[in-house]
């Protein structure tokens, strides 16, 4: 099992780093280390459903040994020795009967599992990181594995502080651990400076939510910029799923962050990197960004995007339009000052929000368009052009002029295909002459973009234009 391996993996980084013999094994550190911290107490820090950990020890049992941990500890023993292995104690294995829903692996061959394999996967699953939608990641990295084992000490800190937490989350835990742990403002000096999971309500008591996926694969992208990763995509429950192997391109996360720096000016304070990725949500599930085949910049599309794509360019495609509110308010008759000045807070901080995702949206738009700002500068310019247009009729007698100009402007925005956008252009430009030359230059341009990509160049020049028309 993979938990085993990632479990032997971590015990060779933890032989080297405390330089322990080789022969040290992965029952002296189930013994020394993960027992007392996770098991010898009345709250656990993991959850392996069916295991002695989980079972209620006969009175007779807890006596001899002194404790109902220590009696859960020689249940298991005796589990492990008997050689039988099953997901009770072989943390990721099936069920030890073909016929139960979590049974897997099924074969005709006969192999053995030693007690050592067993005791390794119980460290693996205390490695793995919880992302929402109750999947779990497994990754061999070094750097990795050695900070989520020195967030074990701070959950069971955490835990014994909060009254009236959920125990038993330590995958949940490590995802925001990571997140926090590979930050830039992180202080090795006071690794909890900073840190909070934020623990939710839920039926009566407190439980730690767990971490949007795309948060941790930023963390990832902040330890590693240049290096493509493997990750193992796994759940285990009532019935065990296995998503398998599946590599994730750091390299163009981390052009995301670069190109966000460079189309923004970013405060000194940092503030704005964590409002990113703060707000930064995707349109895809992990389940459904691994169905992709890879982690790339096409499994970070952000979520709500295509509701301001063009209809029929992309499934749910909606074609509305990105509207910032007004900050611009007024003080009513007898509104109080400080009831004025709280809706006025309210309003500017809707619109910052607003904003920061019509800034996700570009950098991802002009990110999947191989970083050309040429391009992103050449929306601008349309959708001034466009406006521009639009204001010829503002002086018009007649309302039909304005009518015609504003539905031809709304028809380049709503392009479809390349073809009609092209077709449409060409309607501006014999109406338009003070526009020819850039919406020419567009044309020229959109002719040599690939098809799959001619519907986010037309998004962001509806993005350009309504940001331009709440100035």
């Amino acid at each position: 099992m993979y938990t085993s391996y990632i479990g032997n993996k971590f015990l060779t980084i933890y032989r080297q780093r405390n330089n322990l013999p080789d022969d040290y094994t992965a029952r002296q550190f189930f013994d020394e280390v993960l027992f007392p911290l996770f098991f010898d107490d009345e709250e656990h820090l993991m959850h392996v459903g069916n295991s002695p950990f989980f079972q209620k020890p006969t009175k007779s049992v807890i006596e001899e040994h002194g404790s109902k941990a220590k009696a859960q500890l020689f249940n298991l023993r005796s589990k492990i020795a008997e050689g039988i292995p099953s997901g009770a104690i072989f943390v990721g294995y099936g069920a030890e009967t073909v016929e139960a829903t979590s049974s897997g692996q099924v074969t005709s061959m006969s192999f053995e599992i030693d007690g050592e394999e067993m005791y390794a996967s119980w460290i693996g699953q205390a490695l793995a990181i919880g992302v929402n939608g109750g999947l779990a990641i497994q990754i061999g990295e070094e750097e990795i594995l050695w900070s989520l084992f020195g967030g074990w000490i701070f959950y069971r800190k955490y835990l014994s502080q909060t009254p009236n937490l959920k125990d038993k989350q330590i995958e949940t835990w490590n995802g925001h651990w990571v997140h926090h742990a590979f930050g830039k403002n992180f202080d090795a000096n006071n690794p909890l400076a900073g840190f909070d999971p934020q623990p939710e309500k839920v039926i009566g008591r407190l439980a730690i939510p767990t971490i949007d996926w795309i948060k941790v694969i930023f963390a990832f992208s902040r330890q590693f910029p240049n290096r493509i990763i493997t990750i193992y995509a796994y759940n285990l429950s009532q019935t065990n799923t296995t998503l398998g192997f599946i590599n994730v391109l750091l390299p163009k996360v981390s052009n995301l962050i670069h190109l966000k720096e460079q189309l923004y000016t970013l405060s000194s304070d940092g503030n704005h990197d964590k409002d990113f990725e703060q707000m930064y949500s995707t349109f895809f599930t992990f389940k459904n960004a691994c169905k992709l085949g890879t982690i790339g910049l096409k499994a970070l599309e952000p979520s709500g995007l295509r509701e301001f794509m063009p209809i029929g360019t992309t499934k749910y495609a909606k074609g509305n339009d990105y509207k910032f509110s007004d900050i611009h308010l007024g003080q009513k008759k007898n509104e109080a000052p400080e009831v004025f000045e709280a809706r006025m807070q309210k309003a500017k901080s809707k619109y910052e929000n607003e904003v920061i995702n019509f800034k996700i949206y570009k950098i991802w738009i002009t990110a999947m368009l191989n970083n050309k700002k040429e391009l992103n500068a050449l929306a601008e310019q349309v959708a001034q052009a466009l406006i521009d247009f639009e204001g010829q009729s503002q002086h018009s007698e007649a309302g039909r002029g304005k009518s015609t100009q504003n539905r031809l402007s709304e028809d380049v925005k709503s392009s479809k295909s390349l073809k009609e956008f092209i077709e449409k252009l060409t309607d501006l430009m014999e109406k338009y002459k003070e526009g020819a030359e850039i919406f020419k230059k567009v044309k020229d341009t959109v002719i040599e973009l690939p098809p799959d990509l001619f519907p986010l160049f037309v998004t962001l020049i509806r993005f350009e234009y309504q940001f331009k028309k709440s100035i």
